[in-house]
Parts: structure tokens; C-alpha cells; sequence
């Protein structure tokens, strides 16, 4: 990253892929009938939606680069954050979707911490040690989440 607005514009696009991805999914789940995984799904958009308005705050007055999706470089094919497709089985599992989602924040952290490993900039070295924080804290919330799945509590502290 060279600078803070092209920082910004990954941040704000991996946030956005990954809210519609689980949109997406909860969409999946609902039309076949799997309302609780549907349910987690749609809590896990919220949150990415709520990631995103603070993405995009963090541009302020900032002139964040317009880009097209073919614009971003990635470290696999889509952005990191974006959780399974497959995640779209109609019998898929609370264990099963938490761990795609588990898979999908732990994506996330990476590019982050390879985004503040890499850069020169201090300014991005700053915001991306924050977004590290944070990708960390969710990482975190989630394996929570599964060891409360597998004692057969229900999750509910929100990430």
C-alpha cells in the first residue's frame, strides 16, 4: 500500500464484498428453510455493514480512489474477507457456517497483517495495525462462538 486513500479503498471494498457475501448466504439459507443459519449470517452482514461505515468515515475528507472490482489485487481470487460460496448449502450446519465465517475473519486478519508488514507508509502502517486490532478481536469472538456451538450454547456475544 502507498498511501492512505488506496488503504481506504481496499478497506472499504473487502468490507463491502464481504457484508453482500453474507447477505448472500442468508438469503440461501432463509429460502430453503434453515432460518438459524440464516440468522447468523445476517448478524455477520450487519456487522460487516458496520465495518464498512467506519471504513468509509475513516476517508473523511480523504479523496479515496475509485475503483472497479477488476482494479483490486487479491490475494486469491476474491477479496479475503468474502466468505465460501459453498456456505450456500441448504443443509449446512451452525459448526459449519461458523467455521467459513471463522475462515473468512481469519483471511481478513492476514491481509491486514500483511498489508502493515509490507507497507513503508506511516500513516498506513497505522490504520492497518488498527484494522489488524480489529480483525483480531472478531477472530477471536468467533472461536468463542464455536466453543459455546460445541458445549451446545447458543452464541451470543456479538464480535
Amino acid at each position: 500500500m502507498k498511501s492512505v486513500e488506496e488503504f481506504l479503498a481496499y478497506a472499504i471494498n473487502l468490507e463491502l464484498e464481504a457484508a453482500t457475501r453474507y447477505g448472500q448466504l442468508a438469503d440461501a439459507m432463509e429460502s430453503c428453510g434453515n432460518h438459524e443459519v440464516s440468522e447468523l449470517f445476517r448478524r455477520l452482514a450487519d456487522y460487516s455493514r458496520l465495518h464498512l461505515a467506519e471504513a468509509r468515515a475513516r476517508g473523511g475528507f480523504r479523496d479515496i480512489p475509485k475503483m472497479s472490482p477488476g482494479d483490486f489485487v487479491w490475494p486469491g481470487l476474491e477479496s479475503p474477507e468474502t466468505a465460501a460460496i459453498w456456505a450456500a448449502d441448504p443443509v449446512i450446519g451452525r459448526e459449519q457456517a461458523l467455521e467459513i465465517a471463522l475462515d473468512a475473519e481469519t483471511a481478513g486478519l492476514d491481509y491486514y497483517k500483511q498489508v502493515l508488514d509490507a507497507t513503508t507508509d506511516p500513516e498506513v502502517k497505522i490504520l492497518a495495525k488498527e484494522f489488524v486490532a480489529e480483525e483480531r478481536a472478531h477472530v477471536a469472538e468467533l472461536k468463542k462462538w464455536i466453543a459455546a456451538n460445541k458445549a451446545g450454547q447458543t452464541p451470543t456475544v456479538d464480535p
